[in-house]
């Protein structure tokens, strides 16, 4: 019998510019490299360097002077769904402002839609993903608001990727919505004993219009009672204890922060001194889809605090899959440098996912990277709606587009 041979090493070279996201490697905080080479051996990151010094590999790829950059870890999307709201959408753009409530929209469509059809939307929008530089993504349930629909939604999720969060408590469906404090119970009880086999995190959204913050301290506690780690979806529609919470319960994230009061700054800003706080992750394609005001990700860099950036995609309030487009908003809106949005789109959504072998691409990392059309990263702001992404590799295997 013959022994199955070593995987292939796989040298990029030619590389005009290399962002490791590892100041030891390269220059200034993305660690750029320039002129550079990587060796992908077993779906890792072998070797980095200077493209003069790469050692022999078994197959070359020839970058021809353009950039390669970590793959973007996009740690927030609910891409488990059925179901249109465009027509929402456009009444938005018309002056009705958004609300939590809309979500039940595509509750009931979620419910009515078959398992085929959910796994067929979400491994097309996985795809699309991918396609636009996204190694990494983190999908929640939430669309289906009953035991066995989150317990499903979450299934199917994890045919798509490895993480997966449990947000039974998105909005109370309509049928509690006389009984709010029971459906606290469902979610805490019968749906997280359903649930929690199938997730590595636990969501709530402590919003008006959703969960206060007593309901919704319940449901992080339960969670984490069931060994789920804790995010929180806060501050979205307006100033509340959202981040100050999952700053108490030790919460890895804290997702849109478009209200922030400073003492939720300084909050976050504590928490990150400890090395594994909690980070604020924006989501400006959120704020562009529903005309509210940007997160204030000057305020939160200053201070120093842990700013990730993420998509969100979901069909109501931002139906977008491109990190690109995220990355150009936080720098013309949100007065983030091109280096910062970057960062905050792959190292930021590391660790917001408490994730160290992603994000970058120092020897060990996972081989998850891509090789734009274009000679460095600031293109992904400089040049905004325009495609860019010429190739993807993800555990060192091409998944999408061609050198």
């Amino acid at each position: 019998m013959t022994a199955p041979s070593a995987p292939a090493a796989v040298l990029i070279d030619g590389i005009g510019s290399l962002v490791t996201n590892d100041p030891a490697l390269g220059e200034g905080p993305l660690g750029e490299v320039a002129d550079a080479a990587l060796i992908v051996e077993g779906g890792r990151v072998a070797w980095v360097g200077p493209s003069a010094r790469a050692p022999r590999a078994d197959v070359r790829v020839d970058a021809a002077g353009r950039c390669v950059i970590p793959g973007f870890v996009d740690s927030h999307s609910h891409i488990v769904f059925a179901g249109d709201r465009s027509r929402e959408f456009a009444a938005r753009m018309s002056g009705r402002p958004y609300e939590a409530g809309g979500i039940r929209t595509t509750v009931a469509a979620t419910r009515a839609a078959g398992d085929a059809d959910l796994l067929g939307n979400a491994t097309r929008l996985l795809r699309e993903a991918h396609a636009q530089g996204t190694t990494t993504l983190e999908v929640k349930s939430g669309y289906g608001l009953s035991v066995t629909d989150e317990e499903r939604s979450l299934r199917i999720a994890g045919r798509v990727t490895d993480e997966v969060t449990f947000l039974g408590a998105h909005v109370v469906p309509p049928e509690y919505a006389e009984d709010p404090a029971g459906y606290v119970d469902l979610v805490t009880g019968p749906m997280l004993d359903a649930c929690a086999p199938h997730a590595r995190w636990i969501d709530v959204f402590c919003e008006r219009g959703a969960f206060d913050e007593e309901a919704s301290r319940r449901v992080l506690t339960a969670g984490q009672e069931r060994g789920l780690l804790a995010r929180v979806h806060g501050n979205q529609l307006g100033p509340g204890p959202g981040v100050r919470l999952a700053v108490e319960v030790g919460a890895a994230s804290v997702d849109h922060c478009t209200h922030l009061a400073p003492e939720d700054v300084d909050a976050l800003a504590q928490s990150a001194e400890g090395g594994e706080g909690t980070v604020a992750t924006l989501l400006p394609g959120v704020d562009f889809s529903t005309r509210q005001p940007y997160p204030d990700a000057r305020a939160l860099l200053d201070a120093g605090a842990a700013v990730a950036l993420a998509g969100d995609c979901n069909p109501g309030s931002c139906f977008t899959s491109s990190m690109a487009f995220c990355i150009a908003l936080a720098v013309r809106e949100m007065r983030m440098t091109p280096d910062e949005a970057l960062r905050a789109a792959t190292v930021g959504g590391a660790r917001a996912l408490r994730r160290t072998d992603v994000g970058h691409l120092g020897v060990g990392a996972r081989a998850d990277f891509a090789l734009l059309d274009a000679p460095n990263h600031i293109y992904l702001a400089y040049r905004p709606g325009v495609p860019q992404v010429a190739a993807v590799w993800k555990d060192g295997e091409l998944v999408s587009g061609r050198p």
